[in-house]
């Protein structure tokens, strides 16, 4: 009886050694997810739902076409936009040919006032010799005031036109605001197509021809399938000697009885404590109740090697929040390795039942 005492105490002081160093050397959480990127799809312009061209879960590349909104009334708009264009290149074209209609007008004006000064000059000497009337000489005088009247007007006209106009070509301001205008009426037409951010899947689609689009408002839901991890949450005690580029072992609910390989990738250094605080205040202190208070926990990021994108041809599958164990080797301590993998293996085991 002595002897079984004894035995029983050895025994537990062994399991309470290895797991308090295990909690360290070999740290071990059940309390793991299926990390990915989840990204809402919301469309940037409103109307009906067409066509649906993904299924819930399809694997898809970067810009497939998930879904499309009924295009006509953009299409018109895109039509509009450029009959706009085609006006306002018109009216600039006639508007090139009021300046040369002006342009004309001012040269025939300065031709005239040269042809009056000539004139106005012979007779203006005429009469300072004597040898014509002064109503003569005043005669001259007006027309010569006309000419020159009728050259500041043509001028005045001609800047008048240019300045409506503005700059000939695709300077215009009347064709930049119509090509502005056509640019985004396009851009909207290009919108009523919804297609994928990245490679992944949709998930939960609750969607079908007919149903109303709003923008901004969530339409679908997408996996971004080209980044995709597991997430591990430990204690602040197991945090203690864990590096990034440590080796892991990974078991999968969703595969029961595989070890997959990991690394860690890397970790938070801070976590919700379940209160919040506001700047330039104190930080707030989470109470604790009992003897003894639960443990914070950290997340630690995995990523799978073999694994880090979803394909559907790959011999493994993810779920979103997908849970699975994870073991982290810390070191190279043998046994404490060798009693790690053992565990993992029967954890894995242990995954068809639970």
């Amino acid at each position: 009886m002595k002897n079984a005492f004894w035995t029983t105490l050895s025994l537990l002081l062994v399991i309470l050694v290895w797991y308090l160093a295990a909690d360290r050397i070999t740290p071990f959480t059940s309390n793991a997810r299926v990390k990915a990127v989840l990204t809402p799809i919301t469309p940037q312009v409103s109307g009906t739902v067409v066509e649906i061209r993904a299924r819930n879960g399809q694997i898809v590349e970067a810009g497939e076409v998930l879904a499309v909104i009924d295009q006509r009334s953009y299409e018109i708009r895109v039509d509009e936009a450029r009959a706009d264009l085609a006006r306002a290149m018109q009216d600039v074209g006639a508007g090139s040919a009021d300046v040369e209609s002006a342009q004309a007008k001012l040269s025939r004006a300065k031709a005239d006032l040269e042809t009056e000064k000539l004139q106005a000059s012979r007779v203006f000497d005429l009469e300072a010799k004597g040898l014509v009337a002064i109503a003569k000489g005043d005669e001259a005088r007006r027309r010569l005031s006309e000419a020159e009247a009728e050259v500041e007007r043509a001028t005045a006209d001609l800047e008048s036109i240019r300045t409506s106009l503005g700059s000939t070509g695709q300077d215009n301001p009347r064709i930049q605001k119509a090509l502005a205008e056509l640019a985004d009426a396009e851009l909207k037409l290009s919108w009523t197509t919804l297609t994928a951010p990245a490679r992944g899947a949709l998930s939960d689609l609750d969607l079908a021809a007919g149903s109303y689009a709003r923008a901004g408002q969530d339409l679908l839901t997408f996996l971004d399938a080209s980044n995709v991890w597991v997430e591990a949450y430990m204690t602040e005690n197991n945090l203690g000697n864990i590096k990034i580029g440590d080796r892991v072992d990974v078991v999968l609910d969703r595969h029961p009885g595989r070890i997959i390989e990991g690394r860690v990738s890397s970790y938070s250094a801070a976590a919700s404590d379940g209160t919040t605080s506001k700047p330039g205040q104190p930080a707030a202190i989470p109470r604790a109740s009992g003897w003894l208070r639960s443990p914070q926990r950290f997340p630690v990021r995995i990523v799978l090697p073999d694994y880090m994108t979803a394909v559907e041809t790959d011999d493994v599958r993810f779920s979103l929040n997908g849970q699975a164990d994870v073991i982290v080797y810390t070191g190279d301590n043998t046994l404490l390795n060798t009693i790690g993998r053992a565990y993992i293996r029967v954890v894995s085991w242990f995954s068809y039942a639970y």
